[in-house]
């Protein structure tokens, strides 16, 4: 039966794929105007497909921070940034419970001892292991989601560090992205005050022993 379930989730997932490949979906999500003009004809109808593409879009690497741009535009600074934040965090337990489903052994075999250090490194206090790496420029967003679904870190800890460490990065995009489609600088000015917080954060970590340690994953 367990079976079974591993089947239809990975046919599940592979239909939905098609479907927005097919529709274009991953090519519109990435265009400001489109999807402003979508939401605009739409409204909820369009963000929940939205969402839906989002989530996809970042769960297969697409990079979180087109969707805050293009959604800050789209909505204002701050619900682009809440509502990106969502698709990504969305995006972020497909890849996990992927991983953890479907292709747990598959990744074991081939990073097996990364997979351990990497479970070492965040398996005690994860939300806020897992925060300080999303914070830090380093690493795969792609492939943290998979190496943490085919260990044993618990999701919930890593969902809400996620979450965490996503917002601002989010944010910054969001009102960027919000500041272009309004012209107004005081959005532009926010984000740029947002990402010189975020940098001296992430400045901060850079310097910590939590970034040797996640250096050694590099390896």
């Amino acid at each position: 039966m367990k079976r079974l379930y591993k089947a239809i989730f990975i046919v599940f997932i592979l239909l939905v794929l098609m479907f927005a490949a097919q529709q274009g979906l991953f090519e519109h999500v990435t265009d400001s105007n489109w999807v402003a003009h979508f939401i605009a004809a739409q409204g909820a109808y369009a963000l929940a497909v939205l969402l839906m593409v989002g989530a996809l879009f970042t769960a297969v690497g697409g990079p979180r921070q087109v969707i805050a741009f293009v959604f800050g535009f789209a909505l204002g600074g701050i619900y682009g940034g809440l509502f990106s934040t969502l698709a990504a965090l969305l995006g972020c337990v497909l890849a996990f419970y992927t991983a953890r489903l479907t292709i747990r052994s598959s990744l074991q075999r081939r990073f097996g001892n990364r997979l351990q250090k990497f479970e070492a490194l965040i398996i005690h206090r994860t939300w806020l292991k897992v925060l300080m790496i999303r914070l830090l420029p380093v690493g795969s967003n792609l492939l943290t989601n998979l190496f943490a679904g085919a260990t044993h870190i618990p999701a919930g800890g890593f969902m809400f560090g996620s979450v965490l460490g996503y917002l601002p990065q989010m944010l910054i995009f969001s009102f960027a992205g919000a500041g272009i489609g309004l012209s107004d600088h005081n959005q532009l000015g926010i984000s740029i005050g947002l990402f010189i917080i975020s940098s001296l954060i992430g400045a901060y970590l850079y310097r910590s022993s939590l970034r040797k340690q996640v250096d050694e994953l590099e390896n």
